[in-house]
């Protein structure tokens, strides 16, 4: 039995679809009954449980042979940080309780640097937790997702430019489809490295983008011409915050700080690399209005 936590999410469904198109057991685990559709629809098993829960995520994860954990930033939080140790905890006691064979983590590209970088700072400290887990670890790191980009096509529509926290637009960095993500991490959970402890593991698209390749991309989806605009350093936070608490906010500002730096949110020298094969202009076409 292969257990995914936050299977609802866009990464959790692609691990579960690819695992069941394997002919793979599934047990998907959720809190919210009204998004169990679409993974019984594919033969899960669903089982319910909060990320906050302990002796709850235990039962669920009860006799998997290896599960896949995320850890979802938490939108609204009035301390994001503190929120995210608290659900980090909270599901390495699990695990603990339940010791599946072995644990695959959803990480994030960065997750390697020293300094504190904001948000990939926080699956750092993730990681460390689940280095103190007693079963083999593959941590997989995802780069920027493209379909965050998403959030960026009405405003595109509307004024025909592209809002960029990536200074300068014409630089490129790594993403990556939540499918593809996990397409890979369903691999690695039924073809793990053998005998490795811990497993580190990139993933990222066939290629890289910058801010101005995702305005182009854009343009023929939604019939008009899109140029990328940098959003003043100054804006970023109260831009952030019409979406995101002030401290979630914070941790994201930090991240494109140091993504604008450059050379910090990457893969960690040496780190093994998987290859996506969705381009960005697969990847946002469903999020584009008729």
């Amino acid at each position: 039995m292969f257990v995914i936590l936050g299977a609802a999410g866009k990464v959790g469904i692609s691990t579960a679809s690819a695992l069941r198109a394997a002919k793979l057991p599934v047990r998907a685990v959720l809190r919210d009954a009204a998004k169990a559709g679409p993974l019984q629809a594919i033969g899960c098993d669903i089982a319910f449980a909060d990320l906050r829960d302990t002796a709850a995520l235990g039962v669920a994860i009860a006799g998997a042979e290896a599960v896949q954990i995320i850890l979802p930033p938490p939108l609204g939080a009035e301390d994001a940080r503190w929120e995210m140790r608290a659900l980090t905890e909270s599901m390495a006691e699990a695990l603990a309780q339940a010791r599946p064979k072995r644990v695959l983590a959803i990480s994030d590209y960065g997750a390697h640097v020293p300094e504190d970088i904001g948000m990939p700072t926080v699956f750092r400290l993730f990681e460390e937790r689940l280095r103190r887990l007693d079963m083999p670890k593959i941590l997989l790191r995802s780069a920027e997702h493209m379909e965050g980009w998403a959030r960026s096509i009405p405003a595109a529509i509307a004024t025909g430019t592209l809002p960029s926290l990536h200074h300068p637009v014409e630089r490129t960095f790594a993403v990556v489809s939540t499918g593809d993500v996990g397409c890979a991490a369903a691999d690695l959970l039924y073809r793990p490295g053998a005998d490795k402890a811990e497993q580190i593991v990139h993933v990222e698209g066939p290629r890289r983008y910058s801010a101005s390749d995702v305005a182009v991309a854009l343009g023929p989806l939604l019939g008009r011409t899109i140029t990328a605009q940098a959003v003043p350093r100054s804006r970023w936070q109260e831009a952030l915050e019409k979406t995101l608490s002030a401290s979630t906010a914070r941790l994201l500002v930090d991240l494109y700080d140091a993504h604008n730096k450059g050379g910090l949110i990457d893969v960690e020298p040496g780190g093994e690399v998987r290859y996506g094969t969705t381009g960005l202009v697969e990847a946002l076409r469903p999020f584009v209005p008729a």
